[in-house]
């Protein structure tokens, strides 16, 4: 049988709920994959190769449209609310049902899959979609199974994937069209009305920070890497504040760019791919994302190219957020375990839209505990549904909020045990604006972010003279090499010094509102080391 023929039995379709496929292609390679999407019209190629999609409607997560099954196991543990909204057994149950029989009969994509480079800490995936793209994607975004333990693959999670179904509100108890429902119970994922792939990625994700904390180890949102030491850093941070870019160092190898995990042993990737942020995407100053993105393989979300397949990663048409996904050894430094040691560095990342927060700032461990729970920075546009053109200020708790299943506390608590036995050296990095709010100044220069992290993550800032900033509290290097003195004082950087001062004070008092909704639950080191409104 070839890569391309559609298998004969249903197999693949083993405890998914769905019987009889009219073709099922599983576990395809990407270039069966690739053909098969072309011949399906549902994307072309690059001038390069890379295949290029459109997800219609949506262009980014849907977050009001996920929803957490009532399970009777589960719901005592689940942080329910606009994160995680109850939706009752019942209609789980009638949602999923109208899936399958939607799946039934219709031409087929499986791919089995892990989630989890570390096996103590592995879980086996089994995506079943009506899109070959979508399985590309996944096939990319996880870790691919070596041949001989697919004959026995057995799913601890499934997904049903259904990007065409309409959910109906009325009879699904959900609000839209979309749907995205989890049930940890049953250890099942629907995901309907909605071609956007990082649906697929996110709800993993989520399922891995459900079920982690229960083993003593720390889900994270963050990209990682190793020095030439083998010194492994962390870079939390949600979308647009710089992990992939920032993480894919020449100088240090990559682990992964977005999820991770962090246990007695050291560090582990969930995935085997990388999902990049392209828009604006320059070949001198993110050289190996730039190649990764021009590769046969490689699928790229509503990216423009002209009739000839040459990109234009400039072009904001279809959204600001548009992606790679290419696997993670496509970017040619890369730790293929997937693994690293116990982290000696640990950078916070925030793209701050008002300009006020300095470049690169050193933490105290209560200060990590307060700024991880805060998770501070500007949600960018095109991430989700909804947002508009400009960045809108945000606190999202442990920079991971809309995959959190658990209460936050519970990944704090974990965080701040692991620093304080291990003690990391902890930094806030502001990749956002400078010299004035965003409208007014300019995105940090990535040059100078590279040099701060440099310095950060070789040692030479343990050297370093501080002086502490009036408005945040945070330690600020005054003087690192190859950054003009000017740029680490935000102050300085601002031409209108009362505007600067007016435009700080305000985003203390944003921290000061957003501290209430966790201040109970922290020790008394990370209240005094909360930030503080001086009025």
């Amino acid at each position: 049988m070839t890569d391309n023929a559609p298998l004969r039995d249903d197999a693949p379709l083993k405890g998914t709920g769905v019987r009889a496929a009219a073709a099922l292609h599983a576990n395809l390679t990407a270039p069966a994959l690739v053909a098969h999407a072309l011949r399906k019209g549902e994307g072309r190629l690059s001038a390069e190769g890379a295949l290029i999609v459109r997800t219609g409607m949506h262009t980014g997560r849907s977050a009001t449209d996920k929803f957490v099954a009532d399970d009777p196991e589960t719901t005592g543990e689940v942080w329910w609310g606009k994160v995680n909204q109850k939706l009752p057994r019942g209609k789980f149950d009638g949602l999923k049902t109208r899936i399958q029989a939607y799946l039934q009969g219709r031409e087929l994509f499986t791919q089995d899959l892990y989630a989890g480079a570390a096996p103590a800490n592995r879980i086996r995936v089994r995506l079943v979609t009506t899109g070959a793209w979508h399985a590309l994607f996944a096939r990319n975004m996880f870790i691919r199974p070596a041949e001989d333990e697919l004959a026995e693959f057995k799913p601890d999670y499934v997904i049903l994937h259904a990007p065409d179904f309409e959910a109906d509100p009325e009879i699904d108890g959900v609000r839209s069209t979309t749907a995205i429902a989890l049930s940890f119970a049953e250890k099942l994922i629907l995901i309907a009305g909605t071609e956007y792939a990082g649906e697929i990625k996110k709800s993993i994700f989520t399922v891995m920070n459900w079920l982690l904390p229960a083993k003593d180890v720390l889900p994270m949102h963050c990209s990682a890497n190793i020095g030439p030491n083998e010194d492994s850093a962390l870079f939390f941070g949600l979308s647009g504040t710089g992990k992939t870019t920032l993480s894919s160092d020449p100088a240090r190898r990559l682990v992964g760019d977005d999820e991770h995990g962090w246990g007695p042993d050291g560090i582990f990737n969930f995935e085997g791919g990388c999902y990049a942020k392209v828009i604006d995407l320059n070949q001198k100053s993110e050289p190996e994302i730039w190649a990764a993105s021009h590769r046969f393989g490689t699928v790229l979300e509503n990216v423009v190219a002209d009739p000839r397949g040459r990109l234009d990663l400039t072009d904001k048409t279809f959204t600001e957020n548009t992606r790679a996904c290419y696997p993670v050894e496509f970017i040619p430094n890369v730790e293929l375990s997937g693994q690293g040691g116990i982290p000696k560095n640990v950078v916070m990342l925030t793209a701050d839209a008002f300009g006020v927060l300095p470049p690169i700032s050193r933490l105290t461990p209560a200060q990590a505990m307060y700024h991880f729970l805060s998770g501070y920075t500007a949600r960018v546009a095109g991430t989700e549904k909804g947002l508009g053109n400009e960045p809108q200020a945000t606190f999202s708790t442990c920079f991971g909020s809309p995959f959190l299943p658990r209460h936050p506390q519970i990944y704090g608590k974990l965080l701040q045990k692991l620093i304080r036995r291990h003690g990391a050296n902890c930094w806030l990095v502001n990749t956002g604006w400078t010299g004035g709010a965003y409208g007014v100044g300019q995105r940090m220069s990535i040059a100078h972010t590279r040099a701060l992290l440099r310095a950060a993550l070789t040692g030479e800032l343990d050297k370093a003279q501080y002086r502490t900033d009036p408005f945040f509290g945070l330690a600020i290097p005054v003087h690192v090499n190859d950054v003009p003195d000017e740029v680490l004082d935000p102050r300085q950087a601002w031409t209108d010094k009362t505007a600067y001062d007016k435009a700080a004070k305000e985003l203390v008092q944003r921290f000061v509102a957003n501290f209430e909704s966790f201040a109970e639950h922290v020790d008394e080191d990370v209240k005094a080391a909360a930030i503080k409104d001086a009025a």
